[in-house]
């Protein structure tokens, strides 16, 4: 594979954040929910003012995975009270990693997760945690495999269909 490369996203990559986000969401769950719930879901979670809003947040950053100019996939972390759940200090939530369907399998996840536990060693982060769908086992056996342990599930809404989120994290101190 080529060089693929990490790169902060700010508020002038707004419109291929968007475009990545939307894509990347909709190759991974548009097969297993409804039309509705998605056109809605993509809609408000992927809006111009939302995404303005999470860029500008301190607690958060977004990275892409570039391939060339080309990008391919994108990170999203939170720490302090921009976590969606937890909000503590001590640690960092990966609240998405999404790899272009064309790019699966080739280490790109891998790439822009080690960003993220990059970032958490950097912020002196006791663990990282993350939700991640029950009916996505490729997700689920990634962060088995990079260390991650279930602790918890939550309810992750999407449109009106309820659906249960495994709750996991990876313990970077003793």
């Amino acid at each position: 594979m080529e060089n693929i490369i990490t790169k902060r996203i700010t508020l002038d990559d707004l419109e291929k954040l968007q475009k990545i986000g939307r894509a990347t969401f909709e190759e991974t769950f548009s097969e297993s929910n409804s039309e509705e719930n998605m056109k809605s879901y993509l809609e408000e979670g992927f809006s111009k003012e939302k995404l303005t809003a999470e860029l500008i947040a301190t607690d958060s950053e977004f990275y892409f995975a570039l391939l060339k100019e080309e990008v391919i996939g994108y990170l999203k972390v939170n720490f302090g009270a921009s976590q969606t759940e937890l909000k503590d200090n001590k640690a960092l939530e990966i609240e998405r990693i999404y790899v272009s369907k064309a790019f699966h399998g080739k280490s790109v996840g891998q790439l822009l997760y080690d960003k993220a536990i990059e970032i958490a060693k950097e912020k002196g982060s006791e663990y990282i945690w993350l939700g991640v769908w029950e009916e996505n086992p490729r997700a689920i056996r990634f962060y088995k495999k990079n260390g991650f342990v279930e602790f918890d599930k939550h309810i992750f809404k999407l449109g009106d269909d309820e659906q249960t989120d495994i709750m996991m994290k990876l313990q970077l101190t003793e």
